[in-house]
């Protein structure tokens, strides 16, 4: 019994073909991994970004405000010695905007924790990994 030689038709793609097809989806598949991952990253650099502005932001207020306006509100607390003593003024106006700069550096320090690794792309290039060691 011999075998028929099977025929090929004009219409089925050949072997270079599905090489070229496959590597150029693969070339594909990279890019958009690469995008996502670019994306990802992006966004927590903006966050990290807020996160550190907001702690710059603390400090000026810790080191600037400390100096003018500590002075008058501890003034204005005294009222012409009718009020509390300067000394116990100026310790409340210190109380106060140290509080404010804790605040600060804390929604500081909680925006700047959101910074996270690209997941979902990390995700998708395992995926891919395991689906190319397959076949």
């Amino acid at each position: 019994m011999a075998s028929e030689p099977v025929k090929v038709k004009d219409t089925d793609p050949t072997i270079g073909r599905l090489v070229s097809d496959a590597s150029r989806d693969l070339s594909s598949l990279i890019r958009s991994e690469i995008r996502l991952a670019k994306s990802e990253i992006q966004l927590s650099i903006q966050a990290g970004g807020i996160g550190i502005a907001l702690l710059a932001v603390a400090g000026f207020f810790a080191m600037m405000s400390l100096i003018m306006l500590s002075v008058a509100i501890a003034y204005f607390i005294n009222w012409n010695g009718k009020g509390l003593s300067l000394h116990w003024a100026f310790l409340i106006v210190f109380g106060f905007y140290l509080l404010l700069a804790a605040l600060l550096a804390l929604i500081g320090v909680r925006k700047i924790k959101k910074v996270r690794a690209p997941q979902k792309a990390i995700a998708q290039a395992n995926e891919t990994k395991q689906i190319l060691k397959r076949g």
